[in-house]
């Protein structure tokens, strides 16, 4: 989902590049303890969703509205 007017079709595929690429031309901003650290979460997140330990996404963004 994108929070900013675009013509793109509906269902089209959006590529998301780091900040620090587009700042830094690559992933070098991060230090390689981040680095790693965020590789770990990445990881167990994606173990996480694989067991099915996830929340959808509708709820989600309740929840983020409900904050406002």
């Amino acid at each position: 989902m994108l929070d900013e007017p675009t013509e793109l079709p509906e269902g089209a595929v959006v590529d998301l590049v780091p900040l620090a690429e587009l700042m830094c031309g690559s992933d070098a901003a991060l230090a390689p303890d981040d680095k790693a650290a965020l590789d770990a979460a990445l990881e167990r997140s994606a173990q996480q969703a694989a067991e099915g330990h996830v929340v959808p996404a509708e709820l989600v963004f309740a929840r983020l509205r409900a904050r406002e």
